[in-house]
Parts: C-alpha cells; structure tokens; sequence
C-alpha cells in the first residue's frame, strides 16, 4: 500500500482544504448574526464529529499495536494522520461549551432541579462540566503527540523496545478512552435532554464514533491508492480487509442502536421513551429511517458480496455513504434536542460541513508531509 516516503501533499491540495475552511469560518461568522441558535447547534455537531473521527484513528491505532496485525500496516500513517483534527475540534467544542451553555437547558437560572438525584445536581454543575470537559480533551491531545512521537524517527536497533512502548501507550490510551469516551458521551450529547437517561447510549455513540473513523480511513486509503504518483498500491486483499471491518462494525452499530430503541419501547417509561417520542412527528421518522439505511441498511446490502468488498469505487463509495450517516445520527441526537420540528439543512450547514471537511483534509495533508520529512531520513519502512 502508500507509503508515508512516497507522497507529498500537493500545495493544490492544502490550498483546497484551506478555501474550504475560510468558506466554514465566513458561513460561521455569517450564521452566527442571522439564527445563532441553529449555527451554534451546527458547530457542536461539527466539532463532535472531527473528535470523533480523531479518536477513532487513535483507537484504531491502539488496536493495530496491541495486536500486532500486519496486514494493516499501512494504515498506521493514515491513523496517525487522522488523529491530528483532535486540536482543532477541541477548540471548537471549547469555544461552543462557553459562549452558548445555552444549547443545554440544564444551564439555564429557571431550571428545575429539585427532582433531580443529589448525585446529577452535582454532575450537571457548570463549572464540573467545563473541568471534565478539559480534562477529556487534555488526555487524548497528550496520547496523539506521544503517539506521533513515538511513531517517528525511531532507530531500527531501538524498533524492539519501541515496540514495547507502543503496545503499553496503545494500551493504556484504550482503558482511558473507554472511561472518558463514555462519560463525554453523556456530558456533551445525552445531557442537551437533561430528563432523558439511556444506560447503553455511551457505548452507542462510541460505535458511531469507531464506523465512522474506519469509513474515514477506507476512503483515504482508496483516494491515496488511486494516485498517479504513487507505486504501491492496496492489493485486492486489504481492500477485502476493509470492507469486511465495515460490514462487520456496520452491524455492530445496527445491533446498539436497536438495543437502545428495543429496550426503551418495550419499556415504555416516560422519561426514557420520550427521546423516541420526541423524534417520531414531522420529518424526524424519515430521517431515522435514512440514518439507519446509511449506516447498516446500504453497507450491509453490499458489502455481503466478496467483489464489491475488493472494489476501490464501491468501498469508496460506500464509505462516503457511512459518513454521512454518522452526520445523519449526530443530527438526530442534537436537533431535536433545540425544539427543531423539521430537520433544517441550508446553506449555514452546508457552508460548515464543507468548513468540517476542509479541517480534516488540512489536518491530514499537514501530517502526511511532516511524516515525510521525518521518515525520509529514518528508514524506508514507515508506511501509511
């Protein structure tokens, strides 16, 4: 497959990925002075995606480590690549959680706690929000630049030892993201409805978090290996690899979300069904069904035949459509949370989808050439 020594980022591409970001900041500007509640919900949407494109490459990474595969080592450089949105999408989020608490109806001086478990009053306090919230975000930077560290410019005499480093950072990144990844999951998006509990919803959010990050990773790995520059290609077998993992992580994440609504329908308690309820009028039904066709429905249909598996265009494509579902479920978890009655998508979403897209591709691009300039030196080994 591509190797890290074999590409180098295009100034056209970088440029591309930096219009694409002014258009995401003037949308944000522009959108920020006509409805800023819709554009601030936007941009939480868009900052919880990039995290967790970025914390699925690192899980991904940590997993590769930890179990020594072979068969995706040049994925590695694509992962660490990938990992390197979380600075940018932390911002944001920061930037978000501070100038509109607003979006969370906990925050507001009118709201009634008094039914509330001592235990929430206290988790659902401002200031401990905004605490957690750095220190979630503080830990996973620190592991993406210790695993970009240690990643590069290793010595081939020291590769043993730095093997063991990796394996015990890989798997010390993975006990500390489950914990955080879960209670984030709950922080940022389940507490947006204050009376709304669901015990699975952390585990669920993390299995679109992880089918996401690896469409993202399939579609880099088809468009990197479609290059003209570029000698080494992924062979039939990889790609095979690839699509089974999506196939195999589409289902998974079909079986939490049905756990979740099966749990919660059968039963029927008002403060867990009214999430449902809430997302059964108007548009809503379609859009659950459209976000359940992209992430498992298409993915699922397809991918069971070995050749579209070992297609670059149908895997390409097919990751697309796996993104957009994540975009799709996001919408759903936050949306209807601000009293959207109908799913809105105009041109504020579509200028910072685009602005999103632009962050990722620039994080990527700026990684892939500095992976370069340090592996060059090093050893003819390091791979993407």
């Amino acid at each position: 497959m591509t190797s890290v020594s074999g590409f180098d980022s295009s100034r056209g591409l970088l440029r591309l990925s930096q219009a694409a970001v002014l258009l995401g900041v003037a949308t944000l500007a522009v959108g920020l002075w006509q409805a800023p509640q819709q554009t601030w919900a936007t941009f939480l949407l868009v900052n919880l995606y990039l995290l967790g494109l970025g914390l699925g490459g690192l899980a991904w990474l940590s997993l590769h480590y930890l179990t020594g595969a072979r068969w995706s080592e040049s994925l590695k450089g694509i992962l660490r690549a990938m990992s390197m949105v979380l600075p940018a999408a932390a911002i944001g989020l920061l930037a978000v959680l501070l100038c509109r608490p607003s979006l969370y109806a906990w925050t507001a001086a009118g709201f009634d706690q008094e039914r509330s478990s001592p235990l929430r009053q206290i988790w659902l306090n401002r200031s401990f929000f905004l605490l957690r919230t750095v220190i979630y975000l503080a830990l996973w930077m620190v592991f993406a630049v210790v695993f970009l560290k240690t990643t590069c410019r290793v010595d081939p005499a020291d590769e043993p030892a730095a093997g063991r480093r990796r394996v015990g950072l890989s798997g010390a990144f993975l006990v500390v993201f489950g914990i955080t990844c879960w209670l984030a999951s709950h922080d940022w998006i389940m507490s947006l409805e204050p009376d709304w509990t669901s015990t699975i919803f952390g585990v669920y959010n993390f299995g679109g978090m992880f089918l996401s990050s690896l469409a993202a990773t399939t579609l880099l790995v088809v468009w990197l290996g479609g290059r003209s520059d570029l000698d080494d290609r992924p062979t039939r077998s990889q790609l095979n690899d690839l699509g089974t993992l999506l196939f195999a992580f589409s289902s998974f994440w079909m079986y939490l979300w049905f756990c979740q609504f099966w749990l919660i329908w059968y039963t029927n308690n008002p403060e867990e069904a009214a999430y449902f309820v809430r997302r059964s009028h108007g548009n809503w039904p379609a859009i659950t069904l459209l976000n359940i066709a992209c992430n498992w429905g298409i993915p699922f249909v397809v991918l069971l035949f070995r050749a579209a598996r070992r297609s670059p265009r149908v895997l390409g494509a097919i990751s697309l459509i796996v993104l957009l579902g994540r975009w799709l479920d996001l919408v759903l978890m936050i949306y209807p949370s601000q009293g959207s009655a109908v799913p809105a998508f105009g041109s504020i979403e579509a200028g910072l989808a685009v602005g999103a897209s632009g962050v990722f591709l620039w994080a990527v691009f700026a990684t892939f050439g500095t992976l370069t300039r340090i592996a060059a030196p090093a050893s003819d080994t390091a791979s993407i």
